[in-house]
């Protein structure tokens, strides 16, 4: 497949960077950016946390899921996925399929000062956030894990991420 009509997926826990990077490597690439999330909200006609509230995450999953396989059937893309993308491996397959999936990654606490004051991350609700991140990131550790391109955010500005995803995707 031509690299330049590849997909790039960018996939990880929240708040390590997808959007961010996604939109900066979308826009040096020549491509369109897509926000899973994004798009799930516009098409649902409603903000995440309410979409849980309502329906229930096993309802979001399946959505996400139908968006995922739409997504893998086009070309020239950044996708920035929801962190619980990983959870159905059939996502991961059908995007690797499509692109380069590469997975961002940060540790607890910088993903907590990242994500503190963002009021859209229905998984975090309530008391200890900390908790909360440790815990999502112990249960998901090895789906992520195994994803063979990683890049860890934590002590990289947007742009040496962005860089360093170029150089993976051109095969420098």
């Amino acid at each position: 497949m031509n690299a330049s009509l590849r997909n790039i997926v960018l996939v990880g826990f929240m708040g390590t960077g997808k959007t961010c990077v996604g939109e900066l490597l979308a826009k040096r690439l020549g491509m369109t950016f897509v926000d899973m999330d994004d798009v799930i909200v516009e098409r649902e006609g409603k903000p995440i946390p309410q979409i849980f509230a309502e329906e229930g995450e096993p309802y979001f999953r399946s959505v996400e899921r139908e968006l995922v396989r739409e997504l893998a059937g086009r070309t020239g893309q950044v996708i920035g996925t929801g962190g619980g993308v990983v959870l159905n491996a059939d996502n991961i397959r059908d995007f690797g399929s499509a692109g380069l999936v590469v997975c961002l990654t940060a540790p607890p606490e910088t993903i907590l000062e990242r994500v503190a004051h963002d009021t859209n991350r229905p998984l975090l609700a309530g008391s200890d956030k900390m908790q909360k991140i440790r815990g999502i990131l112990d249960a998901r550790k090895e789906l992520y894990d195994a994803i063979p391109l990683r890049v860890e955010t934590d002590n990289l500005t947007v742009d040496e991420v962005v860089q360093r995803i170029v150089t993976m995707y051109r095969g420098d």
